[in-house]
């Protein structure tokens, strides 16, 4: 499986991005107002872990052509100093092949012997709409889990946000 890179125009697959202890796909759009509520804490995530051999990447499902532009897409990434691969899928395998529903939902990968697997999927913490009133930072959780070379607990949280269309 392989996707476009609106950032770099290059070909990004998981089995050439996994790298060090896990990757984490953010499935995210600039259109869902619930992905723009946590793009500060994307940022700080990203800035926390991605030193410490964890890979970060947003995945955009949204189906209609003018929500995956790639400029606007570039832009956005940098605009926001989200600084991370925005990726185009345009017809929604990715999203299709991982179960997503909502945006923004997280995925978390690790390389488990060259055989990639998903260890977590959901929601980013319990508080979508006020930061500072998250009680559970599920990603926070399962990425220092990973690190420490433990299976993240818990595996899966359901996701709030934006709905994955998928027509």
């Amino acid at each position: 499986m392989s996707l476009t890179d609106a950032v770099t125009g290059k070909t990004y697959t998981i089995s050439n991005e996994i790298k060090g202890k896990a990757l984490v796909l953010i499935f995210h759009s600039t259109n869902c107002p619930f992905a723009k509520m946590y793009e500060k804490r994307i940022i700080d995530l990203r800035t926390r872990f991605q030193n410490l051999g964890v890979s970060f990447a947003l995945v955009n499902p949204d189906p209609k052509p003018e929500h995956q532009n790639a400029d606007m897409m570039r832009s956005h990434v940098d605009a926001t100093d989200l600084n991370m691969s925005y990726l185009m899928d345009v017809e929604q395998v990715w999203a299709k092949a991982f179960k997503i529903t909502k945006i923004p939902e997280i995925v978390i990968i690790t390389p488990n012997s060259g055989s990639p697997s998903i260890v977590y999927r959901g929601a980013i913490d319990n508080n979508a709409q006020v930061e500072s009133s998250v009680t559970e930072k599920y990603v926070e959780r399962a990425i220092n889990q990973v690190l420490k070379g433990e299976k993240p607990s818990p595996e899966q949280v359901r996701a709030v946000g934006c709905n994955v269309r998928s027509f």
